[in-house]
């Protein structure tokens, strides 16, 4: 903070008489007390705010930043006259900071200035001409006084600035870490006190969103303003090509549809809206998505993970699955590859159609004799255990995917 102008030297070097100057400081009680009750009248965010200690208060704060010009002129000229000043303008600062701590901008404050100065100067100018001063050097006294106030209002709003920017910094490093606590899934009590420290509010459900980052920016203009992001963006496999990672709140019925429209064309993964404290399993979903290469819709829409439940189920335990297909193609084994490769792909159609010859006979391109002809060899292979619930089961989930298209790793 600086701690003076040059208006404020000129201060030290303005002729004034000791007799005006004394005048004025028996006057400093009687200017504060009027100076509040004009800022009171005329400046609308203080007209209930300004009473009691706080009335009490200010008008010291008056009278003291007054007198602390007043000092400033009677210095000697050899003084240093930023000496006086520097607490008149730790005060103006920290004013405007606590300003910034209530939540008011600073057009009240300085407002607030103009009435001050303005009281100020036509209860002191009534002052110094009844005192006799030349008209120069009240001509001077009001321009120093006015830049004196200027001065004052600069430290305040210096102050407001720096709050802002303080309390801007803290409350993105608690959003941040209030993130990190989400996406790790830490226990609610944990949660619960870093949204409060945040001052964020805690909504029904989050969607954890990926995009990549060079579509960040776009998309988050149009989103929830309460929606988080994390410090952290995923890694990907393709060089400078991170996704960011937002938690959407109450993404969820219709606002689903409406988030989905506005990450169009972003090649953004959609995760799924759950409860607030459970983002942690959203965001594992939406990974795992990422992770198994799912394609994206070709009409640009994003990345639905409710559209593909299956895939992320079956690729929860890829090592678990292999085993399940080894195990339930175990009767194939002794087969040529090829030959084993049809009938696997004959069981795998013949269980998704249910049995139906021409549907599966279309699925593969060819004749339904030819599915008769496999299906009759399946039999003879795997015997009871194509009627078998079970069996049946294990078979359907082993044969999910293609023969040539192998389980997700």
């Amino acid at each position: 903070m600086t701690e003076g102008t040059g208006a404020t030297y000129r201060a030290a070097r303005l002729e004034l008489d000791e007799r005006v100057a004394d005048a004025l400081r028996d006057r400093l009680p009687l200017l504060a007390d009027r100076t509040v009750t004009a800022i009171t009248a005329e400046v609308p965010s203080y007209s209930g705010a300004l009473t009691g200690q706080m009335r009490a208060k200010i008008a010291n704060a008056v009278q003291i930043a007054l007198g602390t010009f007043l000092q400033l002129i009677e210095r000697p000229r050899t003084a240093d006259p930023s000496t006086p000043l520097v607490p008149a303008l730790e005060a103006a600062y920290a004013l405007g900071s606590g300003e910034a701590r209530s939540g008011r901008s600073m057009d009240a404050l300085l407002a607030a200035y103009r009435v001050g100065a303005r009281v100020s100067w036509r209860e002191m100018a009534a002052t110094t001409v009844e005192g006799g001063l030349a008209a120069a050097t009240v001509a001077e006294f009001a321009e120093l006084m006015f830049a004196y106030i200027d001065e004052l209002s600069a430290a305040s709003v210096a102050g407001h600035s720096d709050e802002l920017a303080s309390a801007g910094r803290a409350r993105r490093r608690n959003l941040e870490r209030l993130t990190q606590q989400l996406l790790a899934g830490e226990p609610e009590e944990v949660l619960l006190r870093s949204a409060e420290r945040a001052d964020w509010p805690p909504p029904q459900t989050l969607t954890v969103v990926l995009l990549p980052r060079a579509n960040l920016r776009s998309a988050l203009a149009l989103l929830d303003e309460h929606t988080l992001e994390s410090p952290e963006d995923l890694p990907t496999a393709e060089p400078d090509a991170e996704l960011a990672v937002l938690l959407v709140p109450d993404a969820h019925g219709d606002r689903r549809r409406q988030l989905a429209r506005v990450l169009h064309g972003r090649r953004a993964v959609l995760g799924p809206a759950r409860p607030w404290t459970r983002a942690a399993y959203a965001y594992q979903r939406a990974v795992r998505a990422h992770a198994l290469g799912i394609d994206h819709p070709a009409d640009g829409a994003p990345l639905d993970t409710e559209d593909h439940l299956a895939e992320l189920l079956l690729g929860t335990d890829p090592e678990t699955l292999a085993d399940l297909r080894v195990r339930a193609l175990a009767p194939l084994a002794g087969l040529p590859a090829a030959t084993a490769d049809r009938l696997a792909e004959t069981l795998r159609s013949w269980l998704l159609h249910h049995g139906r010859r021409d549907d599966v006979a279309a699925d593969l391109f060819v004749h339904p004799q030819t599915v008769r002809y496999r299906m009759g060899k399946l039999r003879e292979l795997y015997g009871d255990r194509l009627t078998d619930p079970a069996s049946v089961l294990d078979l359907t989930l082993a044969l999910a995917y293609p023969i040539s298209a192998p389980p997700p790793s």
